[in-house]
């Protein structure tokens, strides 16, 4: 009993500070590419740390975003769960630096369409570490090949897409937004989570990632076309892929007796 309460104790002590970090690096590395000063995302005013830290309002009233709280209970209940369920092999302490690499790389992404090199940095070296001691270096190293050929793929694909997207907004009278279906970033992520599920796993993280894209892109568009009415261009939309790697990858990760149940065989 006594060191279930010391578990938990040091989990949710590690997991608000996982918290944190996940925050202020969603906060700060889109607009600098560095650790910096945080300021309010809405006026750029300065926080003092203590407000910062505190979810208080910027000295010009504005409130902290949504985000920022769901974060901070999402990732502290992540942590007391792998501190009472760590996963195998790679234990409390690794497991809750991939949840803080996922976390950033996930609101990111989903903020900013941007995958960056600082993250893809530390992912690829945190991925050939953590799945090394995982599954291996030879499943690693094979996940990382699988995952950016896949991935590879997948993406000139998506240059022929966004081609004759440009095309069919030209028709529209719009002007082409050169936006991509996926970008390098959504490469190289794909190569930093085969190096962390390995191989095989890494082809069933990626067909899960963008089955659960396209299906929340099937309620987007719904919901688009619902609230300003039919537009074709409403079908034209690109969504970032990124949170549904990671998502995946984290359930894989996390949920093995989950995931092991939809994989047939």
């Amino acid at each position: 009993m006594n060191s279930m309460i010391i578990t938990l104790i040091i989990s949710v002590i590690f997991g608000i500070l996982a918290g944190w970090l996940v925050n202020y690096l969603g906060d700060v590395l889109p607009l600098t590419r560095r650790f910096s000063e945080p300021v309010c995302l809405q006026c750029g005013t300065a926080f003092k740390w203590n407000d910062y830290l505190l979810f208080r309002r910027c000295s010009n009233g504005h409130s902290r975003n949504v985000r920022a709280w769901i974060v901070q209970a999402l990732i502290l209940a992540a942590s007391v769960y792998i501190g009472i369920n760590p996963p195998a092999k790679l234990g409390y302490a690794l497991g809750l630096i991939l949840i803080v690499y996922f976390g950033v790389v996930f609101v990111i992404d989903l903020e900013h369409r941007l995958i960056l090199h600082p993250t893809s940095v530390f992912g690829a070296l945190f991925g050939l570490l953590a799945g090394s001691v995982s599954h291996g270096v030879e499943s690693t190293l094979l996940g990382g090949f699988a995952g950016l050929a896949i991935m590879l793929a997948v993406y000139y694909f998506g240059v022929l897409f966004s081609k004759l997207r440009n095309r069919r907004l030209a028709a529209l009278g719009h002007e082409p937004d050169d936006e991509e279906a996926l970008g390098a970033g959504d490469v190289i992520l794909a190569t930093i989570l085969g190096f962390i599920l390995g191989w095989p796993f890494i082809w069933f993280g990626l067909l899960m990632g963008i089955l659960l894209g396209g299906i929340v892109s099937v309620f987007v568009v719904l919901w688009v076309v619902v609230r300003s009415g039919y537009k074709q261009n409403a079908l034209m939309m690109f969504i970032p892929y990124g949170p549904y790697f990671i998502t995946s990858a984290f359930l894989i990760m996390y949920f093995p007796r989950f995931v092991a149940m939809l994989i047939p065989g």
